[in-house]
């Protein structure tokens, strides 16, 4: 159960959103959700989110496109909702966080597919291996916070997949599945 790169995928769909020109951007924790799903037996889909992601992001309206995201998830803030299963995820036979105590998403190329979507591809790094993944993400609102209107901020959804055995956590294949699904939302406040 490999769900560290939904973090990375929600990071990289903040760095589509654009201003009048390149303005930094710093993740709110506390508004921000890293989910995953993987399959369990074959019978059900176990969910799980990182509950500590941290980054920044910047966002160019002239230029969308050179837009930049980097964000650092603490790999033992796992939650699936189960301490034991925690437990297990975070050890050896997976996460192994006491080596890895982090996954990193870096962004490499934004490309703008659309009115307020664009295809965010990154190197994510997780278990100690450095790999592409792609997300599909979606500016939801940008502009001033209605709860204090000086905070400028930019919310998005960002979904993709990634296989847990191209990070080399390949423990108890196909009991639990391969293939991780990432669900991301967050939001970020300028500097």
């Amino acid at each position: 159960m490999r769900p560290v790169v939904p973090a990375l995928a929600f990071v990289s769909a903040l760095a589509l959103y654009s201003l009048a020109h390149a303005d930094e951007y710093v993740i709110d924790g506390a508004h921000t959700h890293v989910g995953f799903t993987i399959s369990h037996l074959g019978f059900s889909e176990t969910y799980g989110v990182f509950k500590n992601v941290s980054g920044t992001l910047t966002l160019d309206e002239k230029a969308p496109e050179a837009s930049k995201i980097d964000v650092t998830i603490q790999t033992a803030s796992l939650d699936t909702a189960d301490d034991a299963r925690d437990e297990h995820v975070k050890g050896k036979d997976f996460l192994d966080v006491a080596t890895y105590p982090t996954m990193t998403f870096k962004s490499t190329k934004v490309d703008v597919t659309g009115k307020d979507m664009a295809t965010v591809t990154g190197d994510l790094t997780l278990h100690g291996v450095t790999k592409p993944v792609g997300l599909i993400v979606k500016l939801n609102k940008a502009g001033p916070s209605p709860m204090d209107k000086s905070r400028q901020v930019a919310g998005f959804s960002a979904i993709g997949k990634l296989k847990r055995s191209d990070f080399g956590i390949t423990t108890y294949p196909p009991a639990i599945g391969d293939e991780v699904t990432l669900a991301i939302s967050t939001e970020a406040v300028k500097k």
